[in-house]
């Protein structure tokens, strides 16, 4: 746990430090590596028999929740997008 936290906070330090350069190349690669993330965890849940055997019993709740979380994700992720984003209408003035 404090192994995220610490490299979330390094990476958070850099970042503001390197806040005035361009990376142009870095959103593709998170992009990718995100799309990497979510298949490999699916394999992994997908790998595991006792998940698998589980799965029946679950249920809808368990399908409930994990689509609720997902939309709620993306859509506190859209807004936070939004709040953040600077209006390019406004700039232009």
């Amino acid at each position: 746990m404090f192994t995220v936290l610490g490299c979330m906070l390094v990476g958070i330090i850099a970042g503001f430090i390197l806040r005035k350069k361009q990376f142009k190349i870095i959103q593709k690669v998170l992009f990718v590596l995100i799309w990497l993330l979510l298949f490999l965890l699916g394999a992994e849940i997908g790998s595991n028999p006792i998940v698998v055997r589980q799965t029946g019993k679950l249920g809808f709740d368990a399908l409930l929740i994990g689509v609720a979380g997902t939309l709620g994700s993306i859509i506190a992720a859209g807004l936070l997008w939004k709040w953040i984003k600077p209006d390019k209408s406004t700039n232009e003035k």
